[in-house]
């Protein structure tokens, strides 16, 4: 294998001894579960929200009568179970494991639902990280699902290209900021998906603005929204812009964001 190897077999000329197609790498999934849609959420670095918007797009699924679930694939900073209050140790059967649910119907797996604490760290070699998350595709009980949110790590690494090789992706959600520095980095997270033939399904540009609780006037943190342009630039059409919204954080944090206000999502869901 070429060191300049993009991982991509598909559009790649070399008969090198590993070369597969793209059918061979799939992973099949869990024989008691049917999952339509599968739907990455990523970022091309961290802070941004992405598993705030992943936990808000689940939500907006479900409420629109879709029987959905999400896999927490940031093994080592896994936050999915907090947003949406889910404790406890799942079993393991001679099947798999079933993932465990939430308040609202929401299947849920993440590492941090199999550790005897919840702080403490993982701390595996990437090889190892990029197993655990194959695993809960093969190994978690899913049940039927009209679509698996999989809330990714930030970056291009060994998680997303194992996702992208491994699960049937339908197609990414690109989470951003206004920064300037944000967008440009966003863009390797986009152009990877593109490298690996999934389809970018929107952009998601979050806390673009902050509404003064005083004087009701919105105010630019971040800078100017460029997500529109962006999506431009970048042949993305769906996009959204969302609010730095010290609620939705609240929400996370305590476990309730199955109470959240998803209106600024709604018809971006929709869309996906």
């Amino acid at each position: 294998m070429s060191e300049e190897c993009s991982h991509n077999c598909e559009s790649c000329g070399v008969d090198c001894a590993q070369r597969q197609s793209p059918s061979d790498m799939l992973e099949p999934v869990n024989e008691l579960s049917r999952i339509g849609k599968v739907i990455a959420v990523v970022s091309g670095k961290g802070g941004v929200g992405k598993s705030m918007v992943t936990s808000l797009l689940a939500v907006s699924a479900a409420r629109a009568g879709k029987k959905v679930g999400v896999l927490d694939a940031d093994i080592t900073g896994p936050s999915i179970p907090t947003a949406f209050g889910v404790h406890g140790r799942p079993y393991g059967t001679e099947k798999g494991m079933p993932a465990l649910v939430s308040r609202d119907g929401i299947k849920v797996m993440s590492i941090n639902l199999l550790l005897d604490n919840e702080t403490d760290p993982v701390v595996w070699r990437g090889p190892v990280i990029a197993g655990a998350v194959k695993q809960f595709w093969t190994d978690v009980i899913w049940g039927d699902l009209d679509v698996l949110f999989v809330d990714m790590p930030p970056g291009t690494g060994d998680v997303p290209l194992t996702v992208f090789q491994s699960l049937p992706v339908s197609g990414v959600v690109v989470v951003t900021t206004p920064q300037d520095l944000v967008g440009m980095i966003v863009e390797k997270a986009v152009n990877m998906a593109k490298m690996m033939n999934v389809p970018v399904l929107g952009l998601v540009e979050n806390m673009a603005w902050y509404e003064c609780p005083c004087c009701g006037q919105k105010l630019a943190i971040f800078g100017e929204s460029h997500v529109e342009e962006q999506g431009l630039r970048l042949g993305v059409g769906n996009t959204v812009s969302l609010p730095l919204d010290p609620t939705l954080a609240a929400a996370c944090d305590s476990g309730k964001v199955e109470d959240a206000d998803t209106s600024g999502v709604w018809e971006f869901a929709g869309r996906l």
